[in-house]
């Protein structure tokens, strides 16, 4: 972090022993120590809580972009369902005037007169005709 070598080292650690004392040097060390692993685990702990916020955006655009690529594909598919329900009903449309109002045809019309006529060897015919 501050490129310190070894030599450096050696140099602060003479200074602090002429200025603090042999006698309180190690309560010294331990309690620089204590503080430095403090000040390590902050500054990792904030490394994460970055690197968890930056996540968070990726994951926020990317659930944008999916949301957009659905909606354009529930639009499209919206758009082919109404030119293919348009194209059925033009298709049906014709049959269906056919269906409602149906014009009599020879086949038709024999058909009822079948239906409407009584056969000779039916009991109806043989009735009709003793009577």
């Amino acid at each position: 972090m501050f490129d310190v070598g070894l030599s450096e080292l050696m140099v602060i650690a003479v200074v602090a022993l002429v200025v603090i004392g042999p006698e309180r040097l190690p309560k010294v060390a331990r309690t620089a120590g204590l503080l430095l692993g403090r000040l390590q685990r902050y500054v990792s702990d904030v490394k994460s809580d970055i690197n968890r916020e930056i996540q968070l955006d990726e994951l926020k655009k990317m659930q944008q972009q999916v949301t957009d690529q659905v909606k354009g594909l529930e639009a499209s598919v919206t758009h082919e369902m109404r030119e293919v329900e348009s194209s059925v009903n033009t298709a049906v449309a014709p049959l269906t005037e056919l269906a409602v109002s149906p014009a009599p045809t020879p086949e038709a019309a024999s058909a009822t007169e079948l239906v409407a006529a009584p056969t000779v060897d039916s009991p109806a015919a043989v009735e009709v005709q003793k009577s």
